[in-house]
């Protein structure tokens, strides 16, 4: 018979992991490898083997058996139970399940009341300066959130008081319905009517909450904005979302940024753009200026205009644009990008006499006539104005 595999091997995780990291590399094998939805010719195999590996390494005491002393110091079983059917961690095999079919625990399409719930996500909408976006910022934030009533401790029952099993479901939360059809009887399982299929029954709510077992309360959080994010970025603050319900997490806070339009700069990825203005006698024999930048200090650029600049000509300042996130951590930079310059010739619509005249004399001391290009000069200025 072939060796067992390593269990850390299995989940592709290492031997320091730790349990968010293990359950959710379970989780990603389980879906890869599901049954009903791989086309692997091993998949159910795979699929025992994984869930065998997470039974095993999500229990403290046979972690740190096979740890000592490999499989041999583990119950293949992982305590009893068969591997990968209910014992997995947060869900196991049915809350696969559930994520492929929509179903509960059981086949009837109705989760079990009585299981942990996971709460649900949030969202908050952040305005921030287009300065703040690309060199970042720390922001406090209030948001208002339901949590845990304090006073029945999410029970929903008035203090000194306790919610009692439903009886019509006898506490499972779903009841079965038997249907006569042509083919027979139908037998299906659905919400018990009576407790609403959460499977108990409170006679005297809380009054804090009224029964609903949970209180929105106005939290102050403090959002870490780094450098380089750009508008409709998206900011996890895990676990400060919704609470969970019978000991199951809370869902998460997505803090959405607006960013807001600058007045001089536009973004472009991670390269600024800014629009420089040149008269004609700058165009033509070239001029030495300052750009402005977006650098905290206030500082601005050097940039020489060779003669001859024509309008739409762009320039190239490196490194004074957006930082670059790096995809690996969204504290981490690679760089920066670049700070864009775009010329244009400004001709000027009025012109006092003296510059009339002093237009009329460069003018006629250009001439007039019109030189054609030959067709090598045409294509060079083509491939000029594309560079």
């Amino acid at each position: 018979m072939a060796s067992k595999r390593d269990y850390y091997d299995l989940l592709g995780v290492d031997k320091n992991a730790s349990n968010d990291v293990l359950k959710k590399a379970y989780r990603k094998k389980a879906r890869q490898y599901h049954p009903d939805v791989s086309k692997e010719p091993d998949a159910d195999i795979r699929f025992r083997e994984i869930n065998e590996a997470y039974e095993v390494l999500s229990d403290d005491n046979n972690r740190a058996a096979y740890d000592r002393y490999g499989h041999a110091g583990v119950n293949q079983n992982a305590g009893g139970r068969p591997a990968g059917f209910g014992g997995a961690g947060f869900g196991g095999f049915a809350d696969i399940f559930e994520e492929f079919f929509g179903g509960g625990g059981g086949f009837g399409g109705q989760r079990n009341p009585n299981a942990p719930r996971r709460g649900t996500d949030l969202r908050y909408d952040l305005k921030i300066s287009f300065e703040e976006a690309v060199f970042g910022i720390e922001k406090d934030v209030e948001v208002t959130r339901p949590e845990t009533c304090h006073s029945c401790n999410g029970s929903g029952a008035e203090k000194g008081t306790d919610p009692i099993r439903c009886t019509t479901c006898n506490g499972a939360g779903k009841v079965r319905r038997v249907q006569q059809s042509i083919l027979g009887q139908f037998v299906s399982e659905v919400a018990c009517s009576t407790c609403s299929g959460t499977g108990e029954l409170i006679h005297t709510p809380c009054s804090v909450c009224n029964g609903r077992k949970q209180i929105n309360k106005t939290r102050t959080l403090r959002v870490k904005v780094p450098a380089g994010v750009d508008n409709d970025t998206q900011i996890r603050l895990t676990g400060e979302g919704s609470p969970g319900t019978r000991g199951g997490p809370a869902g998460n806070l997505f803090v959405v940024l607006h960013v807001a339009n600058h007045t001089i700069f536009r973004r472009e990825g991670n390269d600024l753009w800014i629009d420089l203005h040149i008269n004609v006698a700058q165009a033509a024999l070239g001029d030495e200026l300052e750009i402005p930048t977006l650098e905290r200090s206030g500082e601005k650029a050097p940039l020489s205009i060779p003669p001859g600049t024509e309008s739409g000509k762009a320039f190239r300042l490196r490194d004074l644009g957006v930082p670059i996130l790096s995809r690996r951590g969204r504290n981490q930079h690679i760089g920066r990008g670049d700070l864009r310059v775009m010329v244009h010739v400004a001709i000027p619509k009025k012109l006092t006499d003296e510059q009339r005249d002093l237009f009329l004399k460069l003018g006629e001391s250009l001439g007039k006539e019109i030189v054609p290009q030959n067709k090598q000069g045409f294509w060079s200025n083509v491939k000029d104005a594309f560079r």
